[in-house]
């Protein structure tokens, strides 16, 4: 069995779904599973149980996706190994950054980096997080840019910046001439949250605890990214919560909506880290992109030393 094929088969085990799985490899479905029954067929027994729903793993599946996930590591370790030799600044750096942070951050970061390490291109991969960990696993990402805390076994998570959230309205709206909102005041309006599943939409709820009632979400209306709702804001859709690096950009420069700060000594905030693999041998990289990010003049934020 190839490196190629037992990722093929970690992936089938992990989606349950062979169209998900091809995706994930950045391969046709055909070819997954044509690669699939080769594997089968060299070991005479089904790995996985095809269902017209769900794909099944068997018995024997389990105990080849385990061994395949432990030669996938080893092999990672090799190549890190091989990359470690030389200027650690020198060669790619494959970064992944989720959706609600990378077109704010990333318009400032290549620049800075650059400058920080002009012959350390970035390899950009956009994500949710629930999709970055893996591929950071499985070694095709070499440090994410997520909103934290994590914590897991064989990765490190260290915080860059702190942002505040801010509550974005309507120009016409009743709040627009005030100089701030209670989170309080939320509940009952015509809130614009991102879709389930997305971790800022998380942090929202999280940030304001009447949200989480029963009742508290049913004129809610969900949006496909910040962008999106902003538009939706200007247009006097509704009411919503950004992180300042986006929401405090609109200020003079979007004369359909008003951005106000939560009327509270410590405003709901996020923390942006960075996490990478505890094998990862260019520390340095991550120290340049570290230093990349702080450099930065993202609005609202504060550096966490």
């Amino acid at each position: 069995m190839t490196l190629t094929e037992m990722r093929y088969v970690v992936a089938l085990a992990r989606e349950r779904h062979f169209g998900r799985a091809a995706e994930a490899c950045h391969v046709s479905q055909p070819t997954l599973s044509v690669a699939l029954k080769k594997v089968e067929g060299q070991l005479g027994a089904p790995l996985f149980e095809r269902a017209a729903s769900e794909v099944r793993i068997t018995p024997l599946g389990e105990r080849i996706v385990a061994q395949a996930r432990r030669v996938l590591d080893e092999a990672v370790r090799l190549e890190e190994i091989a990359s470690s030799v030389g200027d650690p600044l020198t060669g790619p750096l494959r970064v992944g950054v989720i959706y609600t942070i990378a077109p704010y951050l990333l318009p400032q970061l290549i620049p800075a980096l650059h400058r920080e390490a002009p012959k350390m291109p970035l390899f950009l991969k956009e994500d949710f997080t629930g999709n970055l960990i893996p591929a950071l696993k499985a070694g095709d990402l070499d440090v994410i840019v997520i909103a934290l805390p994590f914590a897991e076994p064989g990765l490190v998570a260290q915080p860059v910046y702190r942002e505040p959230f801010r509550v974005v309205v309507p120009s016409s709206h009743s709040w627009a001439v005030r100089e701030m909102v209670d989170s309080r005041e939320l509940d009952g309006e015509n809130l614009l949250l991102l879709g389930q599943g997305n971790c800022f939409r998380d942090q929202v709820l999280e940030s304001c605890p009447r949200l989480s009632g029963e009742n508290a979400l049913q004129h809610a209306i969900e949006g496909s990214s910040l962008e999106t709702i902003r538009h939706m804001v200007a247009s006097g859709a509704g009411v919503a919560v950004m992180p300042s690096t986006a929401a405090d950009p609109l200020e003079g420069r979007e004369s359909l909506v008003k951005v106000l700060p939560f009327a509270a000594a410590e405003p709901p905030q996020r923390t942006v880290g960075l996490v990478w693999r505890v094998s990862f041998p260019r520390p340095q990289a991550i120290d340049a992109l570290r230093a990349a990010v702080l450099s930065c003049q993202l609005p609202g934020a504060l550096a966490v030393r």
